[in-house]
């Protein structure tokens, strides 16, 4: 248990309760309310604006910025790489969730664009999303994770992430069973979390939000963008973990629900309590 990894955590959410950060996302339709009130839950603040117009000026006020790609079209990827370019400019932590990579053209030279033109402090995704990014073959299930890439193994995955991570220079966390996370040298393991996420839509758009909140308390002094993408895969986990415990008697509505109760009442000592994070 990395007892370390875990107090780091707890103090970034600490700060962001206490500082409140602006989140800029540009994300999906099918879960921007869900994104928007998880990151409420942990204490930031979250913005949503496409326009470009406005993108570039509301990055700029912004702690962090979020790019998912869940649901594409071509007015909103100029936006993206136009708010990615002035997130970059300002030195402003860039997430991006490259939600269905390898399930059509367009989502796929989307990524590769934005991977190619934009400096990216996070990159999160499924297993076959991350393996894309790799340029391995990747049997997208629209954008679920496939059959396949269930499969594969914590040793396997942990090397698809370090070599994604390497070649762009930026953190990898790839969600799944066990949770990898590494900036290429250093690799966490987190296993919080419930196969019951996967039934209610968004937990993994959630989780890139939480990552963009940790990420806009980034202290370089202090904290590390590996730390921050650890503390929003854990916070995400746990908060499942939890919120299943509590509703399973009632069903996914109230699961949903109950993930965004987890987050708004997650503390240090239930991290301390119930993380089950290990480093290597």
């Amino acid at each position: 248990m990395s007892r370390e990894v875990i107090h780091q955590i707890i103090g970034m959410m600490e700060d962001i309760r206490a500082k409140k950060p602006l989140v800029h996302h540009i994300t999906n339709y099918v879960t921007v309310n869900d994104c928007a009130n998880i990151v409420l839950a942990i204490g930031a603040s979250p913005i949503m604006a496409d326009d470009i117009d406005e993108v570039e000026t509301i990055t700029s006020i912004s702690s962090a910025l979020v790019i998912n790609i869940g649901t594409l079209n071509r007015r909103t990827i100029e936006s993206m790489v136009a708010a990615c370019k002035k997130a970059n400019e300002l030195g402003i932590p860039v997430v991006l969730d490259p939600v269905g990579a390898g399930a059509s053209a367009l989502r796929n030279e989307t990524t590769e664009r934005l991977l190619a033109e934009v400096k990216v402090t996070v990159l999160r995704g499924n297993m076959s999303e991350i393996r894309f990014t790799a340029g391995l073959e990747a049997d997208t299930k629209g954008v679920e994770v496939s059959e396949a890439d269930q499969k594969i193994g914590t040793d396997e995955g942990t090397q698809v992430a370090q070599n994604v991570a390497r070649k762009f220079g930026c953190v990898v966390a790839i969600t799944g069973p066990t949770d990898i996370i590494t900036d290429g040298k250093r690799t966490i393991y987190i296993e919080n979390g419930t196969k019951h996420m996967s039934n209610v839509t968004g937990t993994g758009c959630m989780c890139s939000s939480l990552v963009g909140a940790f990420c806009g308390v980034l202290d370089g002094e202090r904290y590390s963008p590996l730390i921050a993408a650890a503390g929003g895969v854990l916070v995400m986990g746990l908060s499942g973990e939890l919120a299943y415990e509590a509703t399973k008697h009632l069903g996914y509505g109230s699961f949903r629900t109950g993930i965004i109760d987890a987050v708004s009442k997650m503390d240090g000592d239930t991290l301390i309590q119930k993380a089950r994070v290990y480093e290597s």
